[in-house]
């Protein structure tokens, strides 16, 4: 028995030495295809859409969705270049709780930021830092995450709202 024990150890110490196992490595980010969800929610919305225009293909789209029933909520999540996550959120709700939502419980710092014309206010001290911007048409839209205001600037600059 203690002999079967050996062997039984001897081919698991084998097995571990020779399978490569990658336990430090992350596992890939997988891009995804927001072209149709964007075009629904273009259809659908009360109010102009964001999405990227331009950004370079280190910045990779990992989460989408339009939720027509829910305030016609408009979510477009990225992984940014630096590893961070940033996200595009748009909603009719009210904006106090959306806003909320969307940031995770940050609070508006009183800095504004001027983004093609647009007035963007900065939030941060929750989980997320963003910049929120009141829309026209009664919606609002919210660029978060962990991204430093550098990249969620990036972001807002590179939106185009159809």
């Amino acid at each position: 028995m203690v002999l079967s024990l050996g062997v039984i150890l001897l081919a698991a110490g084998v097995m571990y030495l020779f399978i490569p196992h990658d336990d430090d490595k992350e596992p890939p980010v997988e891009r995804v295809d927001y072209r149709v969800e964007l075009l629904t929610a273009r259809r659908a919305a009360s109010y102009p859409v964001a999405a990227p225009v331009g950004l370079p293909d280190s910045w990779k789209p990992t989460s989408v969705r339009f939720e027509g029933d829910n305030s016609d909520a408009w979510h477009l999540g990225f992984h940014a270049p630096d590893g961070q996550y940033v996200v595009i959120k748009q909603s009719t709700g009210k904006r106090t709780q959306f806003v909320d939502e969307a940031t995770k419980g940050s609070e508006a710092t009183g800095t504004t930021d001027e983004i093609d014309g647009r007035t963007w206010t900065r939030y941060s001290g929750g989980r997320y830092d963003a910049l929120v911007l009141e829309g026209d048409a009664g919606e609002t839209t919210v660029v978060a995450g962990t991204a430093s205001f550098a990249e969620l600037t990036t972001m807002a600059e590179a939106l185009e709202m159809k």
